[in-house]
């Protein structure tokens, strides 16, 4: 009995001892791991997308990214883990060790023990092609697939450190971020060029507001930023903003993002100036070193050149000069130019870009507003406005900048439509399409007739394999009724 008990014993102390279990894998993104220090073997998963495959006898070579930064993460594996589904643009979950890589272009590299294919991809009928650095004319047929590219996914990176860094500067500055309003009654530019709000379905009533008034989506949020300045020192938003203009140049978009502040106990335009100024080479700064390969790329394969123009900028203090000496120098141009009367306001103009920065001091005179107001009949519209001004009015000021073109001027991207996930303009709304299922000889007229078509305006190109005859009716036709 005595060593049953002994038996049993022994039989409960080893089934409560814990079993030894793999560490869980930890999963880290592309950046991390490309950044770790620990390079001693540690477990770890990546998910991504395969931008390169390198199939040996005895070994695989993939390269992954899941966006988070430039540079790829090197996967070595054994040539067993090898498949016909492991092909560029395919998405991936690969589990291994990470060790430090013998070669090198790279300090790790992931050695593979499991590879899951999680989305397939026909590298064929895919538009994105493997080695090939697509024009950004062609990529802005896909906008669907143009950020899996290496010239998109940067830009977009920036663009997000860009946004980051204009909220640090405020906040460190200590402006107040308000959230205006995109439905608005107001049209503080003036222009007209207005989007109007109406319901659709069951919801929509003849002869009937559903505000009360009509309705627009905002083409900015200055009149909201003055009312807050009553009671904010230092106030600003972020966030989109509406143009109808009748315009597909590559300075304008229907949709597009607007940095707008307002000031008060502002007397100067150069007090605004100054925080212009600051404003755009502090965040300037911070993208340059948070985004330094990012950057490289749009300087090295879209601006050659324009790395020294924009430290040039960061460098020097912005050259002034005053809306009399403009003029001056304007009348002595062989054109001809209509001036408007002087007031007190600021631009920002940039080579390449145009308009960057537009703000102004804004009118407090009470008894001044009323007289204009009451002029134009639009006293009971704007009566609010009015109230600011009887009831603790202060001088104030403020400025807006077009997010996009702070993209193009320090990246040096000539087209607004590359700098944005989505590029609204007039007579598209939806993705482009282009289809090309032909892969003979007859590719490259495919392509020519894409651009040829586009460059008219056409949006929609289909081209089947029908033979190079077709191909070319179609393009005529399409051509023949451009010109009636």
């Amino acid at each position: 009995m005595l060593g049953v008990r002994c038996l049993l014993r022994s039989v409960r102390f080893c089934s409560s001892a814990p079993f030894p279990r793999h560490k869980p894998s930890a999963k880290l993104s592309v950046r991390d791991a490309l950044g770790a220090q620990n390079t001693s073997g540690e477990r770890i998963k990546v998910q991504g997308w395969i931008r390169s495959v390198r199939s040996q006898k005895e070994v695989l070579f993939l390269h992954v990214n899941d966006g988070s930064s430039l540079e790829s993460l090197q996967i070595v594996a054994d040539s067993s883990l090898d498949s016909r589904e492991l092909t560029f643009g395919s998405s991936v979950e690969i589990q291994g060790q990470l060790v430090k890589s013998p070669s090198k272009r790279q300090n790790v590299e992931l050695k593979a023990e499991k590879i899951k294919i999680i989305g397939n991809c026909d590298a064929k009928a895919f538009p994105i092609k493997y080695k090939e650095r697509h024009p950004l004319e062609y990529l802005r047929q896909y906008p669907h697939f143009r950020c899996r590219t290496n010239v998109l996914g940067s830009i977009l990176r920036i663009r997000s450190e860009a946004t980051a860094a204009i909220h640090s500067f405020f906040k460190d500055s200590g402006f107040i971020h308000i959230h205006t309003p995109i439905i608005t009654s107001n049209d503080s530019e003036g222009a007209g060029e207005l989007f109007q709000l109406e319901p659709s379905g069951k919801l929509k009533v003849p002869e009937e507001n559903f505000f009360n008034v009509p309705a627009f989506l905002t083409v900015s949020g200055q009149l909201h930023l003055e009312v807050m300045s009553g009671a904010f020192t230092q106030v600003f938003t972020f966030g989109p903003t509406f143009r109808a203009e009748n315009s597909q140049s590559r300075r304008h978009l229907a949709e597009f993002y607007m940095v707008e502040a307002e000031i008060s106990f502002v007397n100067s335009l150069q007090d605004l100036m100054q925080v212009i100024e600051e404003l755009f080479k502090a965040t300037a700064m911070m993208v340059l070193s948070n985004c330094p390969e990012d950057v490289e790329l749009c300087h090295k394969f879209i601006a050659p050149g324009q790395k020294d123009r924009l430290e040039h900028m960061l460098k020097n203090n912005f050259l002034i000069i005053s809306y009399t000496e403009a003029v001056e120098i304007l009348k002595q141009a062989s054109q001809n130019f209509t001036f408007t009367p002087e007031v007190a306001a600021v631009d920002l103009l940039v080579p390449g870009v145009g308009e960057l920065f537009g703000g102004g001091l804004r009118e407090e005179r009470y008894h001044f507003l009323e007289e204009r107001l009451a002029r134009s009949g639009l006293t009971e519209v704007y009566q609010w406005y009015l109230d600011l001004r009887r009831f603790g009015s202060v001088p104030h000021g403020g400025f807006g900048m077009g997010f996009e073109r702070y993209l193009q001027c320090i990246l040096g991207v000539d087209n607004i439509k590359d700098v944005i996930p989505f590029p609204r303009k007039r007579k598209n709304n939806s993705f482009q399409l282009l289809l090309l299922v032909d892969t003979g000889p007859w590719r490259c007229l495919q392509v020519i007739g894409l651009h040829l078509l586009s460059f008219f305006g056409f949006q929609l190109l289909l081209l089947v394999d029908t033979g190079p005859w077709r191909c070319l009716q179609v393009i005529g036709l399409h051509l023949l009724s451009f010109f009636g």
